[in-house]
């Protein structure tokens, strides 16, 4: 793992400064798309605090804080924010008490896990249970029938509520070494996102197009989508991804093993397999290139210490594939 000095942290102003702009365009987009009154306000209310509270505990100064407000025995209500989000969603815009009663389970259960292994190293089958209580229900749809208005928002608010329900239980409430949740730029941080997302982009390509994965057909359309898609793509796929398949499957499997590469390999095989789902069911080809995919991301955490640089690589992959090809 890298050394813990740092060359640069993101700090609350530089978090506030994103995360405003994206929420000011979301609403403006949402009333360009004709979305009006107190059900659009709240489930984008939601929608934003929800990712406040992910990105902003991404900043090493909040977290530190967080934590210490929390303090030993204040952890358990880590949970509090997304389960409060998911209850005033489904109570007021859908009202719907059985979703806010999933809700409420889908917040709650993965921390009540994690708090039982409190003080035992990470790898209890606790920490492993919760980690799939968090993924499945995303991976198999079931959460997004918690959210389904606005229609464009549904992505964005179940994967939100899943990371924030992540982020309570492994980062606030089990507090689990080496997850590396911090957005910073160290040292050597350049090169090795340059290098990994190099070599894997010409794997990549050169396989996909053998197999008939990929076509290479870039499109002006695309192109204008590109801040957009920069924007979905590093928030509601990379960071999202990396965090539960690097900084907790990965992370928690290499402890389990003892061997980090046991755990990097492991991991991304599960990466890939989570990628079967995709039109045409059952993907192999994507499962494949995905869990070529799932080394590179890995690796690049292994060497970091850091989510940050796997989740730019991960992100200039499918940014690079939405743009290039189809």
């Amino acid at each position: 793992m890298a050394p813990p000095s740092k060359s640069w942290q993101m700090d609350l102003p530089t978090a506030v400064g994103v995360w405003t702009p994206i929420v000011v365009f979301v609403a403006l987009l949402g009333l360009r798309m004709g979305y009006r009154g107190p059900r659009f306000g709240i489930a984008l209310g939601v929608a934003a605090v929800l990712f406040a509270f992910e990105f902003f505990l991404a900043c090493p100064g909040v977290l530190e804080w967080a934590r210490g407000m929390l303090g030993e025995h204040g952890r358990v209500l880590a949970p509090l924010v997304p389960l409060f989000a998911v209850l005033i969603y489904t109570l007021t815009v859908t009202g719907n008490w059985k979703m806010a009663l999933v809700g409420a389970a889908y917040s709650v259960l993965p921390a009540l896990l994690v708090a039982s292994s409190t003080g035992k190293p990470p790898g209890t089958w606790e920490d492993y249970a919760a980690m799939m209580l968090v993924w499945l229900p995303v991976e198999f749809r079931w959460m997004y029938r918690v959210f389904p208005y606005p229609t464009e928002l549904t992505h964005s608010l179940t994967i939100l509520m899943a990371l924030g329900a992540g982020v309570a239980g492994f980062v606030l409430l089990r507090r689990m070494d080496g997850i590396g949740y911090e957005i910073v730029w160290r040292k050597g941080f350049g090169p090795n996102v340059a290098l990994h997302f190099l070599i894997f982009a010409a794997i990549a390509v050169a396989l996909g197009i053998e197999i008939g994965f990929l076509k290479f057909d870039p499109t002006l359309a695309r192109l204008r989508s590109l801040p957009l898609a920069v924007v979905g793509i590093t928030f509601f796929t990379a960071w999202p991804e990396e965090f539960l398949f690097r900084g907790v499957l990965q992370n928690l499997l290499s402890r389990t093993f003892k061997n980090q590469w046991t755990g990097l390999a492991i991991a991304s095989v599960i990466f890939g397999l989570s990628h079967i789902l995709h039109a045409p069911f059952p993907n192999w080809k994507y499962v494949f290139l995905a869990t070529i995919a799932g080394l590179f991301y890995g690796h690049v955490w292994m060497k970091t210490g850091s989510l940050f640089p796997g989740a730019l690589v991960h992100a200039l992959v499918d940014v690079s594939w939405h743009v290039l090809f189809r």
